[in-house]
């Protein structure tokens, strides 16, 4: 059911759905922007729909409130052990159509993959997901040829419309509560991207030939390992574990989970003193070929959303859209001169 809602009828949307759970949307905060001082739009808890930025794509993706920066899982003593808290309450995440396709790829991952991840279950089990409405593509977006330009899966749609707010609401208790607050019943469905500026040929039919090839190379010297490409993607899960100690003897403190990058020197660093693709090209190859092959081969899908985030983080403008593409007209050389 849809409804039409004025800015004060949308802001009594969200303090009523506020009484009930914890709302996190993308919002504008002072300083903070990849490049410079400028405002920085990140997920964060809202109070009103003004505070949720509706026009520009969020520089962060929504996994900073699905999976914590850092996380503590349990606490220790030299005597006793105790699991962290879990979320108290219900949450509700605003994310756009990319994003929600993102959550289905943490699943596969985190609860499809052979073991339940129990620290993430027992968040998710808590979370919906509000559809916010796509009327156009950003620049980097290439959402539409990795087909995550329309989703499901959501509880509510909202998207600003005719001045106010256009609300599809999902469940009945959300119907009513539109209803309630002055609702007008119409057509609310939230708007989908059907066209990108920017493209990619997904690449089919790789051979270790063409996975190999010196296309990789250059990234040893454009890549400064910064890994801002990995935390700002909605699909990365890579993680390190590190133990917070609170007294000299090292037997008190506690046990977190911190999101890692598999692009950043020390990732692959093992006992004994080794370390795997040291060189920047090895893990962009690694990190574009599990995006775009490995994860369907396992999964039937690919991984990569076409948020278009990673393009627009990095400092050096390493665009993995570009790299997509060239992986694709590589595997075509190989066929044309085979």
């Amino acid at each position: 059911m849809g409804y039409m809602l004025t800015t004060d009828e949308a802001d009594r949307l969200i303090a009523e759905l506020g009484k009930r759970c914890t709302i996190y949307a993308p919002k504008r905060f002072a300083g903070g922007a990849p490049f410079s001082d400028l405002d920085c739009v990140r997920y964060g808890e809202v109070k009103n729909v003004n505070e949720i930025v509706f026009d520009k794509k969020s520089d962060y993706s929504f996994k900073e409130a699905l999976l914590p920066l850092s996380e503590t899982l349990f606490f220790f003593t030299e005597e006793h052990l105790k699991e962290a808290d879990g979320p108290q309450r219900e949450a509700l995440i605003f994310l756009r159509s990319c994003d929600l396709h993102a959550v289905r790829r943490l699943d596969e991952i985190y609860l499809r993959s052979g073991v339940e991840d129990y620290y993430y279950k027992r968040l998710r089990e808590r979370v919906k997901f509000v559809l916010m409405g796509c009327p156009a593509p950003f620049e980097s977006c290439f959402c539409v040829d990795m087909g995550t330009n329309r989703a499901e899966g959501y509880v509510l749609s909202i998207e600003p419309r005719g001045g106010g707010f256009a609300v599809e609401c999902r469940l009945p208790e959300f119907e009513v509560l539109a209803a309630d607050i002055g609702g007008r019943a119409g057509d609310a469905a939230p708007s989908f991207v059907s066209e990108t500026p920017t493209r990619v040929d997904i690449p089919v039919g790789l051979t270790a030939e063409v996975s190999r090839a010196g296309m990789w190379n250059e990234y040893d010297s454009r890549c400064i390992n910064c890994g801002r490409c990995n935390f700002v993607c909605p699909t990365c899960t890579c993680y390190t574990m590190q133990d917070i100690f609170y007294s000299d003897n090292g037997r008190v403190g506690e046990r977190r989970r911190v999101q890692a990058s598999c692009m950043a020197d020390g990732f692959t660093d093992v006992a004994g003193g080794g370390s795997y693709r040291k060189k920047s090209g090895e893990r962009m190859r690694f990190k574009t070929l599990h995006k775009i092959y490995d994860f369907k081969e396992r999964f039937g899908y690919q991984m990569c959303v076409g948020c278009g985030r990673c393009d627009d983080a990095c400092p050096e403008y390493i665009s993995f859209s570009h790299c997509i593409n060239r992986l694709a007209e590589a595997i075509k050389e190989v066929e044309k001169d085979a």
